[in-house]
Formats: C-alpha cells, structure tokens, sequence
C-alpha cells in the first residue's frame, strides 16, 4: 500500500527508494529560493540535495518563497509532506527516485513576511526562477520596462511592494540601513545573462523611487550569471500515478527530470556559498561562452523542431525526433547555422553537445510535449533564434534555415496543422499571431511587422525575401517537402 510522503517516513521508504542522507534536523537555512517550481526541486535542489550528503555546505538549506497565488498552492502541498519532494529521474534504461530534504521552510505567500524572511542574517543567497518572461524587459530596448504596470505601482510604493523585485530592493535597504551585508542576488533562469537581467530590472525599479539606494545597490551586491539545464516536463496526474504505483510513494508535488544537469556560474558570492563544485556545478570567471552554447543549440533547438513537428502532427518530443523529416532538419539547421555561430570554448566540444542533445529530445521516458516547446514563440525567438538570425546577416553568413525556422513558427501561427485541421497556437498572444499569420499568407512582411519581436529585422529586405520564400513553400507544399528541400540545399 502506497504512503503519504513526511519526515516520518524517510526511514521506512519503499524499496528503491533513496532517502536523503543527512540529518535534516542539523541543517540550517542560507538560501531563500522565490519560485519552487519543478524546475527548481529538479536542479538546484538536487544539487544541494547532494552536496550536503557529502557532509557539507550543511548551513546552505533552502527556504521557499513566492509571490503568486500558485505558490501559495504549492506551499501547501509541500508542507503537508514536510518540504520533502520525490524526484524521479527518466533515464530510458530505468527509473531512479531520490526524496530530497534540502528544503526546510517556506515562508507565508505574504509580502511583509517574505521581506522579513529576505533581512535575516542567515540568508546569504536569494535566488530565482520566475520565468524568462518575469524580468520586465522591453522587448524593443532590451532595457528595463519602466512603464509595465507592475514596475509603476511599486515606484509609488516602495514600501508596500507586490513584485519580487519590489521585495528584494526593500529587503536590501532594509539591511543596508541595519548595517548587515547585502545578500547576493542569484538568477536561475533560463535567458540570456540572467545575472546582468536580474540586476538591471532591480536597479533600474530602485532608480525610480531611490536613486541613491540604486547606486548603493549597483556597487554593493553581487548578481552573478549561471546557466542552468534540465529537461523537467510539467507534473499531472500521470506523473504522481507513477509514483505511487512504482515507488509506493503518495507524494502530491513530485518531480520527474531527465538525468542530466549542468550549472555553470559565474563565482562572484560575496557573502560565501555552498560548495557546489564538489557535486558538478562548474564555477567559471565567464558564463557567457557556455550560456550561449546551451541557448543556442538547445533552447535553438527546441524552437527548431516544435513548430514542424506540430504541423505534422506530433505529440510528443520523442515521437518527433524518430521522424527522419524532423531529426535531418535538427541536425541540418544546428551543424550549418547554430553551431558555427559559437566562438570555440576551451575543452568543449560543441559535437559531443550535440550528440548529447539529440540523445535527452529523444528520450521517450521524459514524455515532453510539442505544446510545450511551441509555448510563448513571443517571447522565446527573440531570446534563443533571432539573435543568430541577426548576427547572420551583419556578418554575411548562412541564415536560410533560421528564416525557415520564422516561417514555420508563422505557419503554425496560422491555427491549422499541416493536414488543414485546427490546431491550438499555444501563445499569450495568440489572437495577434494568428491575425498577422493569415495575413502573411498572402502578404508576407505582414508578419513581420510584430516590432515586439522583431524589431529592426522587418527592415531587412535579405531576410524578408528568404521568409517569404520559404512561407509560400510550406503553404504551397507542405512541411515535409518545404524542411527536405533546405535538408537538400547545398553550400
């Protein structure tokens, strides 16, 4: 008989079933982590998970906090088993399930408790991930979005903040004020120079309210970069039936993961840190070689192959990736226009990258959706396709598969698959896309005229005529003929 997942429990788990291996009870807190998402219990945790099972680090426990409704949810789900969560590993030669204990408290979705929590001493870390849309950006400028709602109500109210970042600028003057070191601010999210991101949008929203606490904050805390990777699909009933039914576990927020992880940061911790490196994290004086290599031929990737996979009627991302029509695509696309845009990294070799790449979006255990690789294209292919695309074109080098790419993304925007049946475009701004994708079938640039995603690229008479090419193809005749004849093309 399946059991409910709690501290008591940890010397009774099921067969198979890897409890943590520490005394839960001498950790003490040093981290406050906003966002306890999947990816987070899958990543970070883990890796602390780990570390203190060397006997370590051991005052680098997390406490979870948040600033949605959601979280609330989640916090009581999590507190129900003592902040304890099943992580199942899909490896395609067998399934692993860890329960990790790193996490031990998680303040009240309250803002006043959560800034609190933020001036304690003990907490040296306040990390993220809250989305790589939740940094308020403009996507004009890529500067910060000083006007965005959010961003204006907690200028008027700096000490009533709603927005994590309100909250981190209060809990810092508070500190500065009281004397204490600042905490260091530490992004893992999954976009570009999530560091320099993180420290613009505080600065910048403290700059409206406090110039000299932004000033204060731009020479005092450490914001370092970090790339993070692991494929973690969303949790439904699919995934807590088997771990009950596998592992005998009732756990109501588990997490299942690929079995491959990679973290690299920058090492700029003012206040200390754990000692991630002695369980695989790389601490490194540049992130930006390594973030660029993961954002472009991973998240590239991802944007590759999720809009033809959906036309042709693709569910899941391992069905896709056993179609001959989209694995030669990937690996056109990736060897001709993603890889050679990286500048080499010492020690990396950007084929065994890849090779590991095709190898995890083929695993069929990991049960990724198309859908969710096509997910928010608004805000995806500025940040991991049109950065090439644009390099592409100020340097003269190859760019016909990346407009390909646009066009199947504008293609898919069009609300039917390649059959002509209807198909959700899985988009925050759907309505906008889908009306731009329909005029675009008989007046190309319509498309393009999306300046929040593209920007000064619909100025690019090259790029226009290689979209538009390749847009009349795929309505012409089909996905499949329109990807093997860029497959076919030659020099």
């Amino acid at each position: 008989m399946a059991k409910h997942l709690n501290s008591a429990l940890l010397s009774a788990l099921p067969e198979g079933v890897a409890a943590p291996a520490y005394d839960r009870s001498a950790l003490r807190p040093g981290i406050l982590h906003v966002g306890v998402g999947n990816f987070h219990r899958a990543h970070m945790a883990v890796y602390l998970d780990r570390l203190f099972a060397l006997g370590k680090s051991h005052d680098w426990a997390l406490v979870g906090a948040g600033v949605r409704p959601g979280d609330a949810a989640m916090r009581d789900r999590l507190a129900a088993q003592d902040w304890l969560t099943t992580v199942i590993e899909l490896d395609p030669n067998g399934l692993s399930a860890q329960v990790t204990g790193a996490m031990i408290d998680f303040v009240e979705v309250d803002a006043d408790k959560t800034i609190a929590r933020m001036t304690d001493e003990d907490i040296r870390i306040v990390s993220l991930t809250i989305t790589e849309g939740g940094y308020y950006v403009n996507a004009s400028t890529g500067g910060f979005d000083a006007e965005h709602p959010d961003m204006a109500a907690d200028a008027a109210s700096p000490d009533a903040p709603k927005s994590v970042f309100g909250m981190i600028i209060k809990a810092l003057r508070l500190r500065r004020d009281a004397g204490r070191a600042p905490f260091t601010v530490m992004s893992c999210d999954n976009l570009p120079e999530n560091g320099h991101v993180a420290k613009q949008t505080v600065t910048g929203l403290a700059r409206l309210s406090d110039p000299a606490l932004a000033d204060w904050i731009a020479s005092s805390v450490a914001f370092p970069n970090s790339m993070v990777d692991c494929i973690t699909p969303a949790t439904s009933d699919r995934e807590r039936d088997m771990v009950r039914d596998t592992f005998g576990i009732i756990d109501t927020a588990p997490v299942v993961c690929e079995p491959f992880r990679q973290w690299v940061l920058e090492d700029t911790f003012p206040q200390g840190r754990p000692e991630l490196e002695q369980v695989g994290a790389e601490f490194v004086a540049n992130v930006a070689p390594y973030e660029l290599m993961k954002l472009r031929i991973l998240n590239g990737g991802h944007a590759a192959i999720a809009y033809p996979s959906a036309l042709l009627g693709h569910h899941f991302v391992h069905d896709a990736m056993a179609d001959p029509r989209i694995r030669n695509w990937l690996s056109a696309i990736e060897t001709r226009e993603f890889v050679p845009s990286l500048e080499p990294i010492p020690g990396v070799s950007f084929k065994a990258y890849f090779d590991k790449i095709l190898e995890r979006f083929s695993n069929p255990r990991i049960g990724d959706t198309v859908q969710r690789l096509c997910f928010d294209g608004t805000n995806r292919q500025p940040k991991f396709v049109l950065p090439i695309l644009s390099e592409a074109l100020e340097r003269d080098t190859a760019f016909q598969g990346i407009a390909l790419e646009v066009a199947l993304w504008c293609r898919y925007c069009a609300g039917t698959d390649d059959a002509g049946q209807p198909m959700l475009v899985n988009d925050d701004n759907a309505e906008t896309l889908t009306r731009l994708a329909l005029e675009a079938k008989e007046t190309p640039s319509a498309f393009l005229t999306n300046k929040a995603v593209f920007g000064d690229l619909a100025e690019s008479d090259v790029f226009q005529s290689a979209f538009a090419a390749w847009l009349d193809h795929l309505w012409t005749d089909g996905v499949e003929s329109t990807l093997q004849a860029y497959v076919n093309q030659t020099g």
